[in-house]
């Protein structure tokens, strides 16, 4: 990947970050650690790997993107606005009534959202019965199922994927948020989830793992994981949760973040002047 396309990337995931953020802060609350996690991850599929349409978001031969985690739709929402699937100033609306933008994903409500998730679990056995219908019906395209780690605490998980190692749906790209964190607490104290790579390699998958905010290293995984052919196929993201704003890296408890202080009103007031203006110089250098 050239130097162009890294920054053109990274500035999208920054976009991301600093739309959600305002959204966020906006309506008082919301996911913000699960939807920084996932920023480069969601800039590299949309920005690069994925086959879409954004003004033609029922284009029959788009790739699919099953956000399983369905509480990092905000994330997945400012991704979709930027990228031309609706107006930004609908990410304004998050979650009031009457809204297109729910709390969680409604394929039903919002341009360019392919599966309703938020019951954690339930995506991992749609994104399975996505892929068997494309592979029915002969397609080329692909169905990148996003879950997060806490999620996998879910047992259906684990059946949807002994699903597709077992008839090998290596269309269905399985991506697993390791951001370690979870609503209550961390992910290890919780529910030890040990190590996912080998989990599921014994569970038969072609398992690669990867930095979180690696651009580079996220898109060759992909190119990798695209290439093999005779079996389920996964990438481990090795991510932080908050990811890319060191305040909310390390806030305590940066799940669902409340906006209901002024160190916390402080800070976002300030990620979003700093991501604003490196936003705007790196996209003047790279034009």
């Amino acid at each position: 990947m050239d130097e162009q396309t890294v920054t053109r990337l990274s500035v999208l995931a920054d976009k991301v970050r600093l739309d959600t953020l305002k959204t966020l802060k906006n309506m008082g609350y919301g996911h913000l650690g699960g939807s920084f996690s996932i920023a480069e991850l969601l800039a590299v599929l949309y920005g690069k790997q994925m086959r879409i349409r954004p003004q033609e978001p029922q284009w029959a031969n788009r790739d699919r993107l099953v956000l399983s985690k369905g509480h990092a739709g905000p994330g997945l929402y400012a991704m979709l606005a930027n990228m031309g699937y609706f107006d930004k100033t609908m990410l304004a609306t998050l979650n009031e009534g009457g809204t297109n933008l729910p709390s969680h994903p409604d394929r039903l409500k919002t341009p360019g959202v392919d599966a309703t998730t938020g019951s954690l679990g339930q995506g991992t056995s749609v994104a399975a019965g996505i892929a068997t219908g494309l592979r029915l019906d002969k397609k080329d395209n692909y169905v990148y199922l996003i879950c997060g780690d806490g999620e996998l605490n879910e047992g259906q998980c684990w059946e949807a994927f002994q699903y597709l190692a077992h008839f090998k749906l290596n269309n269905c790209i399985v991506i697993i948020d390791d951001n370690k964190k979870q609503l209550d607490g961390l992910t290890v104290d919780i529910m030890n989830p040990f190590d996912f790579q080998k989990k599921m390699e014994a569970f038969g998958f072609y398992t690669l793992k990867v930095k979180g905010d690696d651009i580079r290293g996220i898109d060759a995984a992909i190119e990798e994981l695209k290439s093999v052919k005779d079996q389920a196929v996964c990438l481990v993201l090795d991510s932080i949760k908050g990811q890319g704003v060191p305040y909310f890296e390390t806030l305590n408890d940066n799940h669902s973040v409340k906006f209901n202080n002024d160190e916390i009103n402080q800070a976002a007031e300030e990620t979003i002047v700093a991501l604003e203006k490196s936003i705007k110089e790196r996209e003047q250098v790279n034009v």
